[in-house]
C-alpha cells in the first residue's frame, strides 16, 4: 500500500474517533473562538466535525481528484466555516459548515479538472457538477417515451431544468466533451512527427521587421542627438532629466538643484521643446514622429 494511502487511512480513522459534540458544547466552543480567539476551542470544534469534511470529500472522487487533496480542501472549508460561524443565530455548526466545505471542494475540483479554466460563475459551477446527471435523466425519460432529442433540444431542456442560460449549457457541454491535449504531442506516430505546437502561428515580429525597426530607431536617435546639440547646456540638461531618464525628475527637484523656481523650469522646458521641434523640422522635414519618440 502506498505511503500516502496509509497516511490517509490513519487520518480517517483518527477523525472517526473524535468526540461527538452536543449543541450546548458546540455553542460554547464557537463562542470561545469568536470572542476570545481560543485556539484550543477551535481545534476541538474542527476535530469533531472533520468526519463530516471527509464524508463530503469522498463524494467528489469521481471527478478524478486525489482523495487526500480533496480531504485537505474540505478541511480548509471547515476552518473557514468555523471562523465565520455565529453561534447566536440558532443554527447547528454542521448545517452551516456543509456549505463552506462543499464550496471549497468544488472550487478545487474545477481548478484542477482542466488547465483551461472551466467556469467561475454560479451557473457554470451548477452545470459542471449537474450537467451529466440531468442530461442522463432527460435522455432516459425521452427514450422511455419513444422520443429522440437532438443536441439543441437537449441543451434547452438542461437549461430549463438547472435554471441557467442556454449559452452556458452549450459552452459547458463542449468543454466536458473533450479533454486537454499537450502541444508537445506529435501529430503522427512517426519518429520525426511534427508536434502540434509547430503549427501555431508566431504572433511576434518577424526577423525582417525587427531589423527594419532597429534601423529606423537608430536613425531617429541620431537625428534627435543632432537636434539636441542645438540647445544650450541648461536646456539639454532639463530635457534629459525630464524625458530621457528611466525615472523622470520633477520640475521642483530640478529647480532646487539649479536654484530656479518650478515655474521657471517649466518655461525653459517648454521653450527647449519648441526649439527642438524647429531643429528637427529643419534637418529632417518632419518632426512629429521624432518628437513622439522623444516623448
Amino acid at each position: 500500500m502506498p505511503l500516502d494511502d496509509v497516511t490517509n487511512h490513519d487520518f480517517r480513522r483518527q477523525a472517526m474517533k473524535a468526540e461527538l459534540l452536543d449543541a450546548d458544547t458546540e455553542i460554547a466552543l464557537a463562542r470561545a473562538w469568536r470572542d476570545e480567539r481560543d485556539e484550543k476551542a477551535l481545534h476541538r470544534l474542527i476535530n469533531a466535525y472533520m468526519r463530516l469534511a471527509i464524508s463530503m470529500a469522498s463524494k467528489f472522487r469521481r471527478y478524478g481528484a486525489n482523495t487526500q487533496d480533496l480531504i485537505q480542501e474540505a478541511g480548509v472549508g471547515l476552518m473557514k466555516a468555523a471562523d465565520k460561524f455565529d453561534p447566536d443565530r440558532g443554527v447547528r455548526f454542521s448545517t452551516y459548515a456543509q456549505w463552506w466545505i462543499k464550496a471549497a471542494i468544488q472550487d478545487y475540483v474545477m481548478r484542477n479538472w482542466s488547465m483551461v479554466r472551466t467556469g467561475s460563475t454560479s451557473s457554470q459551477k451548477a452545470l459542471f457538477f449537474n450537467l451529466k446527471r440531468v442530461q442522463a435523466t432527460l435522455e432516459r425519460e425521452a427514450s422511455a417515451a419513444g422520443e429522440e432529442l437532438d443536441g439543441h433540444q437537449l441543451s434547452e431542456m438542461i437549461a430549463q431544468e438547472i435554471g441557467v442560460p442556454l449559452r452556458d449549457v452549450e459552452m459547458m457541454r463542449g468543454r466536458l466533451s473533450g479533454s486537454d491535449f499537450s502541444l508537445n504531442a506529435q501529430q503522427s506516430a512517426e519518429d520525426e512527427g511534427r508536434e502540434w505546437q509547430d503549427t501555431l502561428a508566431d504572433e511576434g515580429p518577424q526577423a525582417a521587421e525587427m531589423v527594419e525597426r532597429n534601423h529606423d530607431l537608430g536613425q531617429l536617435r541620431n537625428w534627435l542627438t543632432t537636434a539636441m546639440e542645438g540647445l544650450n547646456e541648461r536646456e539639454r540638461y532639463i530635457l534629459a532629466q525630464r524625458l530621457l531618464v528611466e525615472d523622470p525628475r520633477t520640475l521642483g527637484s530640478i529647480g532646487d538643484e539649479l536654484g530656479l523656481s518650478k515655474e521657471r523650469i517649466r518655461q525653459v522646458e517648454s521653450a527647449a521643446l519648441g526649439k527642438l521641434k524647429k531643429l528637427l523640422e529643419k534637418n529632417t522635414g518632419n518632426s512629429a514622429e521624432l518628437m513622439a519618440e522623444l516623448m
